[in-house]
């Protein structure tokens, strides 16, 4: 049987944790940290120094220029870019412009109902950064209320809530109260 070398498994020598890059404000060594939105560089001096720097950059690539469209705030044309959450339309001058096209429901659109939670803010309708759509309060961060599903300005009969949720399934449409304590259905018809 042969003996293992436990001097090759040094923690503190970890490969991908030595970065042999200095830092730009004090000239210290960066090494590599974890937080919770994942692994950055930051500078060993830290707390006299607090330089961070990300590890994957997300600069949004150019991919076509869109000669026939100007953008509304500056005029000049506008671009289709890849960014860290996927695609969009933005102003080919940007840092100096920072116009992004975003998609506008139309005005005959249905209007979601009012907050049942605040009752001062309006329901709408958000995308995550993956696209699924979410519904929540305007009135964020005062108010967190959220739902997974489209709510419906129907009074739930069972406990009063102010809205349901629309919920598609197999069978139809079906209306359920989105409070836990309660979960009451009703199929639509």
């Amino acid at each position: 049987m042969s003996k293992i070398d436990h001097s090759l498994f040094s923690a503190d020598k970890h490969a991908l944790e030595k970065e042999y890059e200095v830092c730009p404000k004090c000239g210290s060594e960066l090494v590599m940290r974890n937080s919770k939105s994942g692994p950055f560089l930051g500078c060993a001096s830290y707390p006299k120094c607090d330089y961070i720097r990300p590890l994957a950059h997300h600069d949004s690539q150019q991919i076509k220029v869109l000669e026939d469209s100007a953008c509304p705030e500056c005029g000049k044309p506008l671009v289709i870019k890849n960014g860290r959450y996927g695609m969009f339309i933005g102003c080919t001058s940007y840092p100096e412009c920072h116009y992004i096209a975003h998609d506008e429901e139309p005005d005959d659109a249905p209007q979601l109902p009012a907050c049942p939670k605040c009752k001062k803010g309006q329901l709408v309708a958000r995308s995550n950064k993956f696209g699924k759509t979410f519904y929540s309060c305007d009135g964020y961060p005062r108010c967190k209320y959220t739902l997974n599903h489209k709510p419906v300005a129907t009074e739930c009969p069972a406990c009063q809530w102010p809205i349901m949720t629309e919920k598609k399934t197999a069978s139809g449409v079906v209306l359920q109260c989105p409070q836990k304590s309660c979960m009451h259905k009703l199929v639509e018809s």
